[in-house]
C-alpha cells in the first residue's frame, strides 16, 4: 500500500514537472508576449518576466521591441535631370503595437523593406542630382514620411531613414570633376584680378609719395638689392630706373665749347707760282657768288659760261 502511494506521488510529481516545463515561458525585457488560444489572440499582452500558458491549448508569440536596423539594397534609377544613379539607404524602425505587427501584416520586416525600396526609387525619380549629393536632409525626411504612412497600420514606427551612398557613372564623375576644376579656376582668376586691382591702387599711392621725395626711389632700389642678394644667387639683375639717369643728367655740368680753328695749307715757292692751296682758295672765291643753275640743268638767264680751253692752250699751260 505504501509503495503504491509512493509510486503515485512520484508519478504525480513527474507529471506536474512535465506540465510546468511545457507551460512555463520567460519573456525578456525587450520583448512582449502575445498569447493565442486555439488560434485566437488574447487581449492581454504578456510583459517581461516569467509567465505560463496552457500547453496544447495556448501558444506564446514573442515580439522584439528593439530598434531594428534594416539596410535597403541599392536601387538604380534616373533622376529628374536624366542622370542614372545607384542609391542605397538604411531604415531604423521599431514595433510599437505588437498585436498589429503580428496580426495586421504577415512579416513586418519584409514589408518595411519592400516599402523602403519602393519609396527610395520614387525619391530618386523626383529629385535632382544636386539634391541627392548636397540636400540629403530634406530627402531623408521625405523618405521617412513615405515609409511611415503605411507602416503606422502595421504597428511599426519609423525612427529614422538615412541615404548612405550615391553611386555615379564614371563619365559623370569625370564631367563633375572638370566642372569643379573650371569653377575653382574661375574663382582663382577672380581672386587674382581683385588682388591685382588692390595692388595697383597701393602702387599708385606709393608712386605719388615717391614722386614727392626722389630719394625714396633710391632707398627702394637699395632695399630690392638687399632682398635679392639674400637668396645667394650667382647672377644679380639690377634694375636701373630711367628717373635716375635723368637725375644724373640734370646734375652733371654742361661741357665747354672748343673754338673752331681753320688750318691753312702751306703755300708753294714763289718761283713755281701759286700752290695748290692758293688755287683751291681762288676757286672757292670764284664760285662764291656764282648763280645757281635752274632745275632743268642749264645755266640761269643772262649767264654765259666760258667754254673750256682747247687742247693746244692746255699743253701750253703745262709747259
Amino acid at each position: 500500500m505504501v509503495e503504491e502511494l509512493l509510486t503515485a506521488a512520484i508519478a504525480t510529481g513527474v507529471g506536474v514537472a512535465v506540465y510546468m516545463g511545457a507551460a512555463a515561458r520567460v519573456v525578456k525585457q525587450y520583448e512582449r508576449g502575445l498569447v493565442f488560444r486555439f488560434g485566437r489572440l488574447r487581449e492581454e499582452v504578456r510583459g517581461p518576466g516569467f509567465t505560463t500558458i496552457v500547453p496544447l491549448v495556448e501558444r506564446l508569440r514573442k515580439v522584439n521591441m528593439q530598434i531594428v536596423t534594416l539596410p535597403v539594397p541599392a536601387q538604380e534609377g534616373i533622376t529628374r535631370d536624366n542622370v542614372t544613379v545607384r542609391v542605397d539607404a538604411v531604415v531604423y524602425f521599431k514595433v510599437v503595437d505588437p498585436a498589429s505587427a503580428i496580426v495586421a501584416v504577415e512579416d513586418y520586416r519584409f514589408a518595411v523593406s519592400q516599402m523602403a525600396q519602393t519609396s527610395l526609387r520614387s525619391i530618386i525619380g523626383k529629385s535632382d542630382l544636386d539634391d541627392l549629393l548636397s540636400n540629403r536632409e530634406m530627402l531623408n525626411q521625405g523618405l521617412e514620411l513615405m515609409i511611415d504612412s503605411p507602416a503606422v497600420g502595421w504597428g511599426v514606427q519609423i525612427d529614422r531613414v538615412e541615404i548612405k551612398d550615391v553611386s555615379l557613372p564614371e563619365t559623370m564623375k569625370r564631367s563633375m570633376a572638370r566642372q569643379a576644376e573650371a569653377d575653382r579656376e574661375r574663382r582663382a582668376r577672380v581672386i587674382n584680378a581683385d588682388a591685382e586691382l588692390q595692388a595697383s591702387h597701393k602702387l599708385a599711392e606709393a608712386a605719388e609719395v615717391m614722386s614727392e621725395q626722389p630719394a625714396a626711389l633710391q632707398l627702394r632700389l637699395l632695399h630690392t638689392i638687399v632682398a635679392v642678394a639674400a637668396e645667394k644667387n650667382s647672377t644679380l639683375v639690377l634694375p636701373f630706373p630711367v628717373e635716375l639717369l635723368r637725375f644724373l643728367e640734370r646734375s652733371a655740368p654742361p661741357p665747354a665749347a672748343a673754338p673752331a680753328r681753320k688750318e691753312q695749307a702751306p703755300a708753294g715757292p714763289a718761283s713755281e707760282g701759286p700752290g695748290p692751296a692758293e688755287v683751291a682758295d681762288a676757286a672757292a672765291d670764284a664760285l662764291d657768288g656764282a648763280p645757281v643753275p635752274d632745275a632743268l640743268g642749264g645755266p640761269a638767264d643772262g649767264l654765259m659760261l666760258d667754254a673750256p680751253p682747247p687742247e693746244e692752250e692746255r699743253e701750253g699751260l703745262r709747259e
